[in-house]
Order: C-alpha cells, then structure tokens, then sequence
C-alpha cells in the first residue's frame, strides 16, 4: 500500500479532483472522525477524497487526555450501552488496530480522608463493573489487569509524590493511553492513503452542498470545486458553520503540563476526587517523554469558536488545586510548563455541558449533507462505520475492526525490534526507517522523525512537526528553543519533496 502523505502527492491529487474526478464520498475534516471515515469507506472500496482547511488533527482530536476509555464514566451516568461500547472499542485499538500507539496505563485513586469508606466502596463497585465490561469486550486481563485494592504502603511506591498523611490505601485499576493522540489521527488518514485515499490539507471549504464543496487552496489561494456523490461533514465544532441545521453546545476541556519530576516521576495515573462534587474526578496522567499532563475540566463554551482555544486561568489554578489535594508537595504555577485546551463538539441540549451524551450522531441536512457529530475520540471507528452505512454508497460490511493501521503489530513483535522504543511507540514497525537518522534535533526529536514527518506524514511547515508530529509545542519554552532548527529542516526537506 502507497501510504506515504506528501506535497507532491498532494498536488497530483489535488489537481485531478479540481480538473473534475468525481469521487464516492468527500469527507470534510481533518480529524479522528474524518480520518477514520475515509478509512472505513476507501477499505470498503469507495472512492474517497478527505479535505482538511489546516493540517491533520489541528482541532479537538490533538487536545483531549491522550486516553482510549473503557466506559467507566458512562457506567456512573447509567449508560451501559455507550460503556459497553467504549470497552469494546478500546480494546480493539489497543489489541488489533494500534497496539503500537497505546499502553495500558495504571490509575491509582489515593484513599485520603476526602474520600471516605463508603464512597471508596462505591468507587470499588464502578471500577469491578467495568473490569467486567473489559471481560465482555474480550480485552485480556494480561493486557488491562483487574481492579485490587493496594496499602499505603504500595500506593506510595506506585505513586512516590503523594501525601503520606491520611493515606490509607489507594484503588489501581487499568485504562488505555494513547503515545498520542496525533499520532493516531496521522495513522488513520495514511492508512486510508494506502487504500487510495486522497488526503488534502490546507484546503478549506467555504461551501457545502450534497455532491459536492467548493474549496480554497492554503498553499496557492486557487479556488475548486470538488465533486462527489456523497458529502459527510466531520468538521468537529464547526460542523454548524458548514451546514445551517446543525445546533452544537461546544463544551471546553482544559489540562495543565507540569514536569513528571515535579510529582515524583512515577508512571502511574492518579485519579483525585474533585471535592464537593459526585463522579467528578481530575486527572494526573504521566506520559512517556516524562511530561505530565493534568485534566480535565468541562465547562460550557459560548463564545465564537477559535482556530485554537486556550485554558483559562481559572481552569489552571482549578486543575493545580485539586491535584495538589493528594500530593506532598503542593504544585504551583511556578511547576507549570504549558497548557491546552480542546472544545467537544457536542449536540445542543439544555442543562450542564458535564451532563450531556457523549453519544455520537449522523444527520441528515435538507441538502443531502450528512454530519457527524458527539462521540468521543475512543469510539472513532464505531462513529465512522455508522456514517458510511448512513451514505447508503454500499453494502459492504466495515472492516476496520481487524484491520490493522500503518506501522501496526503483535506487542511481541514490537518488543523485537531493532529500534529505541520511544520510536516504536510512535512509529511502530517503521521506528528502525526513522532511526536512520538519529542526529537530535530538538531535545529527542530526531532529524529522521523530522524527514519522516514530511516525506510520509503530509507535513507542510514547521508548525505541522512541531505541534502535530511531534508535540514540541506544548511547552512554549522548548518551542521557541526548536523552532529554527526544525523550520530550516523542513524547508530543506519540502524543497526535496517539491513536485
């Protein structure tokens, strides 16, 4: 499969479409909806053309917790259909389709005084009903063990940051974690790639119709029409700006990024009781380049949507707060490294934005369009599949749940390989071509990973590697530090790739 993303297949691409190509399905947006819907179609045998007015995952799908869910959340809202369905999901990422871009993750609840023996025990019974929606989903127990009760003792060694006083024992239990949540996104739209996908960046739409968008070229300022039998709108949160019938209520997510030092330096997730509040928790979730980003808010968003959203002050001082609650050393803003921001697309309803379905839905706008919206980011593939049965172009069954995306293989199989394993959690069976170059660039980033970028991730400019291939941009400080080394890189790179 022909899986590579570049500026020269994107022009050859682009300019048999706007010479008139009609395609199958023309799906607007650049995300993990749009991504894997143009992968579930072109693996059924469409013709398919993606078109994305910035780059591959620039809106909500680089913002979220990097995390695959299995569903506890829904299960304390009642919801055991999305629940079971998140489980479901979850392990099939992390068992079929990514194996190599998650991990399963331990989450340690800390049994301070905040939290007390009854409510323990009710938190003890949620975690137990969704070890048994893991059970159904077929996850193994070898890959997500079930939920166990450890001592202070043991909490302490899992977690060495938190406050010794009061703490009695902790609740561990397992989850998925994405190695990224771009990195996913760049997986799914190179696969679709291979399967004849024609994936078109900095192309945006500036109408919308049922066969067909007229666009403008980021690169050129060129204006085209695309044609196709079928138009799926996944613009995320702005969806509704592209078609007039559909009503959104964006809710914002903040997260804060502090040095994993700062906390002990342990691998182990926290999750801390939001006071006062029931089945509110916030997050503290270590990632593997040894940062740690701390989450998540969930507030209502009335203003005008923003290219990128930012996090409130008060989001952070909130954040810092409640994580501070179980640690010895209180964190401050001084620990502050960066933070970011990601607004849910989710269906207008009344009532708080905490409170409404993260189901997903397909709609049917009067001029044929259809639109996906809700979801969360674990259920992509189910929220894909569902649109491309709803465009009625096939009959065809979806296959990706067993297909695997590019770089994928068995854990076994990736433990062998012959490459450093921070680049086979990003890169798969293809870390020994990226470490090819291994010179560094910016901290680790590699000069292959920046080659790699542009010559098979479709990187355009140095912002794409920098906030999207790679995640140098979440701390502003390391940014600024990078950003001429990678900008001369990739200019030297795209003048090589210029068709």
């Amino acid at each position: 499969m022909r899986t590579s993303l570049n500026a020269a297949r994107r022009a050859g691409e682009l300019a048999a479409l706007a010479a008139g190509e009609v395609v199958d399905l023309l799906v607007v947006g650049g995300g993990v909806t749009g991504a894997g819907i143009a992968l579930d179609a072109a693996a059924r045998g469409l013709s398919v053309a993606l078109v994305e007015a910035h780059d591959l995952a620039f809106g909500t799908s680089r913002w979220s917790s990097k995390l695959v869910h299995g569903g506890l959340r829904y299960l304390a809202h009642g919801d055991v259909r999305l629940a079971h369905e998140s489980a479901v999901e979850r392990g099939i990422l992390m068992t079929r389709t990514a194996p190599h871009l998650s991990r399963p993750l331990p989450q340690l609840l800390p049994l301070h005084e905040q939290v007390s023996r009854g409510g323990a025990a009710v938190v003890r019974a949620g975690l137990h009903a969704g070890d048994a929606l893991r059970r159904a989903a077929r996850t193994p127990s070898a890959l997500l063990p079930p939920p166990r009760r450890v001592s202070g003792q043991e909490a302490l060694a899992l977690a060495p940051g938190l406050r010794p006083a009061g703490l009695r024992g902790g609740l561990l239990s397992f989850d998925g974690q994405l190695t990224d949540d771009a990195r996913l996104v760049v997986a799914l739209a190179r696969t679709a790639a291979g399967y004849g996908a024609r994936v078109l960046t900095r192309l945006r739409v500036t109408a919308v119709d049922g066969d067909g968008v007229a666009a403008t070229d980021g690169l050129t300022g060129a204006e085209v029409t695309l044609r196709a039998r079928k138009v799926v709108n996944a613009a995320g949160v702005w969806a509704g700006s592209l078609v007039d019938s559909v009503r959104l209520r964006p809710s914002l997510g903040s997260h804060v990024v502090v040095d994993g030092t700062a906390l002990g330096g342990a691998g182990t997730a926290l999750t801390v009781p939001v006071p006062g509040e029931r089945n509110r928790f916030v997050i503290v979730l270590p990632q593997r380049n040894g940062l740690v980003y701390i989450g998540l808010t969930d507030e209502l968003f009335d203003a005008e949507v923003p290219d990128e959203p930012t996090a409130p002050e008060s989001d952070v001082d909130f954040l810092l707060a409640v994580a501070s609650s179980v640690l010895e050393r209180p964190l401050t803003r001084s620990d502050v490294l960066g933070s970011y921001a990601g607004l849910r697309p989710l269906l207008d309803a009344p009532g708080r934005s905490a409170d409404l379905s993260r189901k997903h839905a397909v709609l049917t706008a009067p001029n044929g369009v259809l639109t996906v919206v809700g979801g969360k980011l674990t259920t992509y593939r189910k929220m894909a599949q569902d649109a491309v049965d709803a465009t009625g172009l096939t009959s065809r069954p979806s296959p990706t749940a067993r297909l695997p995306l590019v770089g994928a293989a068995s854990r076994p199989e990736l433990s062998t390989l012959d490459a450093p394993a921070r680049l086979v959690a990003s890169y798969g069976t293809e870390a020994r071509l990226v470490a090819e170059h291994p010179d560094p660039v910016a901290g680790e980033i590699t000069e292959g990973e920046i080659r790699w970028a542009v010559r098979h991730e479709g990187a355009l400019s140095a912002d794409d590697v920098l906030h999207r291939r790679t995640r140098i941009g979440l701390v502003p400080t390391r940014l600024e530090s990078a950003r001429a080394a990678v900008t001369a890189l990739v200019d030297e790179a795209l003048l090589a790739e210029k068709p």
